[in-house]
């Protein structure tokens, strides 16, 4: 029996690919399919190297459609031949590399159900924090200065992720795998409550700045929202 023909392909994707857990679902698909190679973005979109047999390869682009994370959209996908390269043990994510922008950001997200139970949940480490975020959801286009998509690149790049953000940051398993607005109340931008001419106010019967800024709301105030996006 003559052994299984490996061959090589790298894969340019096009469209809306960066920062919306693009790459932890490409390397999902590659490990299911028991295929080899690498991922990284750079200024153009995803790049992926990978080595299969010809099965398993047209699975990888029959089903890489299928089920994108809910803010990623392909637009095109452009296919070579990779031949006399070292073919890798395993399927890794990569560093991402620079280069003339031609991708696309996504745009600001809605909180998805998943952070919205999280800031509702007492026992959660992110009860009631109003910055909570994933891959799924979260800020893009507001706070983005530069391509590729990379936390350096964000206005969050000040903030440096506690341990327990920096693990969820690095899983690929995990829904916040290069999140790149990934924080906590520990670790990330906090909120507080400003008037005209008086700086920065307490009221301690509503327990935290985000109830009082309610309250004042209900009781016919208008309040400016300054995010780290803007206003």
């Amino acid at each position: 029996m003559c052994a299984e023909t490996i061959k090589g392909e790298l894969i340019r994707i096009h469209g809306t690919v960066q920062g919306v857990g693009f790459r932890p679902y490409v390397w999902r698909l590659a490990r299911t399919l028991h295929l080899r190679g690498q991922a990284w973005n750079d200024a153009d979109g995803v790049v992926v190297k990978l080595w299969g047999n010809s099965a398993a390869l047209d699975a990888f682009h029959l089903q890489l459609p299928m089920n994108l994370p809910p803010l990623a959209s392909i637009e095109s996908i452009l296919t070579t031949a990779l031949e006399n390269e070292t073919i890798p043990e395993d399927f890794t994510i990569e560093k991402s590399q620079t280069g003339n922008t031609l991708t696309h950001v996504s745009p600001d997200a809605a909180s998805c159900p998943l952070c919205l139970a999280e800031v509702a949940d007492p026992t959660n480490r992110r009860y009631r924090y109003p910055f909570t975020n994933c891959t799924h959801c979260g800020p893009r286009f507001s706070i983005i200065k530069a391509i590729p998509y990379d936390r350096a690149n964000t206005s969050m790049h000040a903030f440096t992720m506690c341990p327990q953000c920096q693990a969820e940051y690095d899983d690929p398993e995990d829904r916040r795998f290069h999140a790149q607005p990934n924080a906590c109340k520990i670790c990330g931008p906090s909120i507080w409550v400003e008037k005209a001419g008086v700086g920065r106010v307490v009221d301690a019967q509503y327990g935290d700045d985000l109830a009082y800024a309610a309250a004042l709301l209900r009781q016919g105030n208008i309040l400016a929202i300054k995010g780290i996006g803007g206003i």
